[in-house]
């Protein structure tokens, strides 16, 4: 009889829970939307996506410099040093993406604000680090809150879904573009290739006025709280028949339901390989600058202008033609981003990640042969950003599909998962390029980079091509993810 009285009890505080949160949803959901609310709205997000886009690029920009500074106490200066100690980050990396899905509950607004802050706050840690250590915590702040990217969540369930793709790619425009900022500070602030920690202030104190004015200005998207009240709303028989239904323990999210899912629907699941053989190539994407770096290097040293590859070469190097390059680095980005975007509305999302993936592997060649040849910096910059660019746009497509190809209660968790099963490509990335890079020098990067990168996006492009469906049009508010079964 107790059991049975606390039961009754217990399930009717959760009645009540249920209904003080229905009561705030619907409040939320009531509030008018003030005249173009959606063009501040892409505003915000586009402020978002720059120092997201800073606080991911800001490192691999200065990699020569950091792996200098950091190393040559020890001895050593090796970027494949560097390489090792980011993999310190990936155990806090993976943690992180149990956090993400939590958005799916909470909401996306919460998420949106902590990470953009949390971004900030460990630009700030990095800019103050005076040793390897506090250096180690910024870069695994940063790397806890990047990838979580709810500012595209916020894109994808906010914007018509005819002009999604092209809304996404002119935001992300804005952002690679905000990137230059790194180049001019590095030109502003680095007298001396040791000072690389300058270059952390400014993007830091911008990212929390970001944050502060979203806190203000944003709302949470109608997509969350018309599928968050949907789920409120169901007595728990209906509630346990939806679980059955979309084949899930958790019907509003979860990263180990969202893998469940994925894994029993065919779209998801070719989705989730072509992402994975897509990152072969990652160990190039972090080590452009380096590749730029040492190309120049190598060609001072051939034409007599410097004995060897010593600090001299390489601080010459720095300051002089890689922070030119660097100009033009967020421009190739932006371009790039741009005709994802256009392609990807116009003629599909599959078209879209094959043309991206070719500008790919065309512009990683252009800026490798490029640097080596001492070509003007300002060319050199734009091909690297192309790549750079390309292969970020591949994938931002491949996520793209996920997130239509999923139902709203689990799109947050399955673009989390994603994560998990890139990270395959990306661990193999590092295996065999690390130990490579290490032991042969980081003259070798771009050679190593490219021999992983040709093979893992030729079998991306099987797998995308005769394995997945076109998603371009698809109707986020309906689709359930079994269409495709």
């Amino acid at each position: 009889m107790l059991s049975k009285v606390m039961t009754a009890e217990k399930l009717e505080k959760l009645n009540r829970k249920r209904e003080k949160e229905i009561r705030k949803w619907e409040k939320e959901k009531a509030k008018p939307k003030k005249n173009l609310y959606f063009v501040y709205l892409i505003f915000i997000i586009a402020l978002i996506y720059a120092t997201d886009e800073i606080a991911s690029q800001i490192g691999t920009l200065m990699k020569t410099e950091i792996a200098n500074d950091l190393f040559s106490k020890y001895g050593e200066s090796s970027v494949g040093l560097l390489d090792i100690l980011s993999i310190l980050v990936v155990p806090f990396q993976a943690l992180g993406l149990l956090y993400r899905p939590l958005a799916d509950r909470w909401g996306r607004k919460k998420f949106l604000l902590i990470n953009t802050f949390g971004m900030s706050f460990a630009m700030l840690v990095i800019f103050l680090s005076d040793n390897l250590f506090l250096y180690f915590v910024g870069a695994v702040l940063v790397q806890f809150f990047i990838p979580h990217d709810m500012h595209v969540v916020y894109i994808m369930e906010s914007s018509p879904s005819k002009h999604r793709a092209r809304i996404y790619s002119s935001i992300k425009f804005f952002a690679n573009m905000a990137v230059m900022l790194i180049p001019l500070l590095r030109k502003l602030l680095m007298q001396d290739a040791t000072q690389w920690r300058m270059v952390y202030f400014i993007p830091a104190v911008v990212g929390v006025v970001t944050c502060f004015i979203a806190l203000l200005t944003a709302r949470e998207t109608d997509s969350f709280i018309d599928s968050r009240l949907k789920y409120l709303r169901m007595t728990d028989e209906e509630r346990e028949a939806e679980k059955a239904q979309k084949n899930s323990e958790n019907a509003q999210g979860g990263l180990v339901p969202a893998l469940k899912f994925a894994m029993k629907h065919n779209q998801l699941r070719w989705l989730y390989i072509t992402s994975a053989l897509a990152n072969l190539g990652f160990i190039g994407t972090i080590n452009y600058q380096v590749i730029m770096s040492y190309g120049y290097a190598q060609n001072y040293v051939e034409n007599g202008l410097f004995a060897s590859l010593g600090d001299e070469v390489m601080n010459a190097v720095s300051i002089g033609p890689v922070t030119e390059a660097l100009f033009m680095f967020p421009v190739g980005c932006a371009v790039s981003q741009v005709i994802m975007g256009f392609v990807s509305d116009s003629k599909g999302r599959k078209t879209a990640a094959i043309i991206t993936a070719v500008n790919c592997l065309i512009a990683f060649i252009g800026f490798s042969i490029g640097s080596r040849m001492a070509w003007n910096p300002y060319l050199v910059g734009l091909l690297c950003g192309a790549n750079i660019g390309s292969f970020y746009s591949t994938n931002d497509v491949l996520i793209m599909m996920i997130g239509e190809s999923s139902p709203t209660n689990l799109r947050s968790s399955t673009m989390s998962a994603q994560f998990i099963v890139t990270a395959i490509g990306v661990a193999v990335s590092y295996i065999i390029g690390l130990p490579l890079i290490t032991v042969l020098g980081n003259s070798v990067t771009g050679i190593v980079s490219f021999a992983l990168l040709v093979p893992g996006f030729i079998a991306a492009f099987f797998s995308l091509v005769r394995r997945t469906h076109e998603t371009k049009g698809v109707d986020m508010n309906k689709v359930t993810g079994c269409e495709w079964d």
